[in-house]
């Protein structure tokens, strides 16, 4: 005959098949136990995860007459809220708040005060190289030529080679047998018996 556990052999029972899964430490103290359904109770541990806030470990075990209880699942499961997003706050005071935490640190879009000197220096020496290119490209022959005549002779203007599109659709697509008299004979035509 099988005697019936006590709720803290269960909670050890429990506690045993979390520390197959999960590190010990990250399971807190027992926060509750609840039967769902006839046969099983689930037992809940606080999880120490810091990044579960709210979240709680489930493990849900065999309660049967005259069966030795068995753990049947272990899960880890959001607390009400534990989902739910933080309240909104303004980025303005975001950023506040960081700065007063980081009091020796920039913000990554802040330029200290020797640096935007040496910056507004750059800046103007290059306008000054870009005036001064400027200057000699518009001055100085790179030695490209110009296209002569020799270079364009049968080329044609965008006009001409609009109307010039080398088809000869405006014609007769199908010759009148008429015309086939007054052609040539094509080579595969001619009359090649003697």
């Amino acid at each position: 005959m099988i005697v019936p556990i006590t709720d803290e052999e269960r909670a050890a029972l429990a506690r045993a098949a979390l520390g197959e899964v999960v590190d010990p430490a990250e399971v807190g103290d027992l926060i509750g136990a609840e039967r769902p359904e006839p046969g099983v109770v689930d037992l809940r541990f606080a999880c120490t995860l810091a990044a579960y806030t709210g979240w709680s470990w489930v493990v849900s075990t065999s309660d049967l007459e005259g069966v030795e209880p068995t753990v049947l699942e272990v899960e880890l499961l959001p607390g009400d809220g534990a989902l739910l997003a933080p309240p909104w706050v303004p980025w303005a005071e975001r950023l506040a708040e960081w700065r007063r935490q980081h009091p020796d640190e920039r913000h990554p879009g802040e330029v200290a005060d020797d640096e935007t000197a040496e910056d507004d220096q750059d800046d103007e020496d290059r306008e000054d190289d870009d005036a001064e290119l400027d200057e000699e490209d518009l001055a100085d022959d790179d030695g490209l030529d110009e296209l002569d005549d020799a270079e364009l002779e049968g080329a044609l203007s965008p006009e001409e080679a609009e109307q010039d599109t080398g088809d000869v659709d405006d014609e007769d697509p199908e010759p009148d047998e008429a015309d086939d008299d007054d052609r040539a004979p094509r080579p595969a035509e001619e009359d090649r018996s003697l």
